[in-house]
């Protein structure tokens, strides 16, 4: 499994622990979407109390996407332990975004966006804390935070997208294409990739198989999308080689990805990116049989 190994340490500069306990979050800050429909159309709020890690605003993290982080700060690791012991191996992966910081301000404003339950994977102890292997299982809403010490801890409600039953068909015929394109895609990534010891799953096609895979989990089965749901989101991976600016044009989609409400306007999101992609790895390997050195 390809994974991004990040560190716990957020910058002091960023989300100083002094910040982390006065911040104040506005009420119209919060994405909303704490409401799910239930096969009986009867509408059902959740919550749950997780503990929360923050990151910045180029880390968003979507569900089916897999990351490692290295924690090892004494507040990260307690919140690792508290996630694994009590929680279900489950946390909370979210953007933190300074929104109204000025020099008069006494307390600093934040809104929390993008919040991700994330399913803790792998555990790999270090003698300086401890590589940890996660999976974005889906959007949430931070509804409040209930403390900040040591880390932050907050309730959350699921946010998964609408259904119309008219779109069923458009669905299930943009699911199958995706799924068609994704796997043509990854086949042309294993020929890029050109090593004899490079792994035949890209990150692409390891966040369709997890989609795919309807395994039991834990937690409460409201915080995980339906299977079109979690599908649509497993195009949002990066490719083999991509430039500086390749990765940052997939971090504008992922947060469109994560904005969207319908899952056919995500997929069709997901199709243009993929037939993207394609043309962009195709290219690649016309220069590579060039042997251009």
């Amino acid at each position: 499994m390809t994974s991004t190994l990040i560190s716990s340490n957020l910058s002091s500069s960023f989300f100083p622990s002094q910040t982390l306990r006065r911040i104040r979050i506005p009420a119209n800050s919060i994405p909303g979407g704490c409401s799910i429909r239930t096969r009986r159309s009867k509408i059902v709020s959740k919550s749950l109390d997780l503990p929360l890690l923050p990151f910045s605003m180029s880390e968003v993290l979507v569900p089916t996407e897999s990351k490692t982080l290295h924690l090892y700060e004494a507040r990260y690791l307690a919140l690792l332990e508290e996630s694994m012991k009590r929680k279900k191996n489950m946390f909370v992966h979210f953007i933190l975004d300074p929104i109204s910081i000025s020099e008069s301000a006494t307390e600093a404003s934040f809104a929390a966006r993008y919040g991700c339950v994330v399913l803790i994977e792998n555990v790999e102890r270090l003698d300086v804390g401890a590589l940890v292997s996660i999976r974005g299982a889906g959007r949430v809403k931070i509804s409040r935070f209930l403390g900040a010490d040591p880390y932050l801890s907050g309730e959350v409600r699921p946010i998964q997208d609408r259904v119309n039953q008219e779109s069923i068909y458009e669905l299930t015929s943009k699911v199958s294409q995706l799924k068609e394109s994704i796997k043509n895609l990854n086949s042309l990534e294993i020929k890029l990739k050109a090593p004899a010891d490079a792994p035949l799953q890209t990150p692409l096609i390891n966040s369709l198989n997890w989609a795919e895979d309807e395994r039991p989990v834990e937690c409460d089965k409201s915080f995980l999308p339906s299977l079109q749901e979690r599908l649509s989101f497993s195009a949002f991976q990066p490719i083999s080689g991509s430039s500086k600016s390749e990765l940052s044009r997939l971090q504008q989609e992922k947060l469109k990805a994560m904005d969207i409400k319908d899952t056919v306007e995500r997929l069709e999101l997901s199709m243009a990116l993929i037939k993207e992609n394609i043309s962009s790895v195709a290219a690649k390997l016309a220069i590579q049989s060039l042997d251009i050195r």
